[in-house]
């Protein structure tokens, strides 16, 4: 079993386990040859400082214990951030609200609007259009409908 596996799975036991990381989700793990181990996980609730904390320290005292990464390693836990693409259909959720670039397969340039609502097949986005109608310029809200099947990547975007 590799060892982003086995991480993964120990992850999963905590979630499981102990009620307070039980709406906690794994978003990521990446090990480089350096033994630099990342993991981004994420929360319904929001991932808090304290839970980081928490996960990193239980992490941390089983890969001592089992000597599975050596005595020198770094280990970050930490939630996904700002510039990480969703993974999973209760990011969007949890995003809603915020502005999300969308790359999707049948397009060449991303779809840009804040989260609408979100649901486990799809995303809907909103983004205010300028039209012109009788010489005179209104601004109309546009829902655009994207199914999570289509997405190539979708990034979160700070809007300023």
């Amino acid at each position: 079993m590799e060892m982003t596996d086995r991480i993964e799975k120990l992850l999963e036991e905590k979630y499981t386990s102990d009620e307070a990381f039980s709406d906690c989700f794994t978003v990521d793990i990446e090990l480089s040859p350096s033994k630099k181990l990342c993991v981004f996980i994420d929360s319904d609730s929001g991932f808090t400082f304290e839970k980081c904390q928490k996960i990193s320290r239980y992490l941390e005292h089983i890969l001592d214990e089992n000597g599975w990464l050596g005595e020198k390693y770094v280990l970050e836990v930490s939630s996904p951030g700002i510039g990480r693409p969703l993974k999973f259909p209760r990011q969007y959720a949890s995003n809603a609200g915020r502005l999300l670039s969308v790359t999707v397969t049948d397009q060449e340039q991303p779809i840009t609007g804040k989260v609408l609502s979100a649901d486990d097949k799809q995303v809907i986005l909103v983004n205010t259009v300028v039209e012109k109608v009788e010489k005179k310029k209104t601004e109309v809200l546009v829902e655009t409908v994207i199914p999570y099947d289509k997405i190539v990547k979708a990034v979160i975007k700070l809007d300023f």
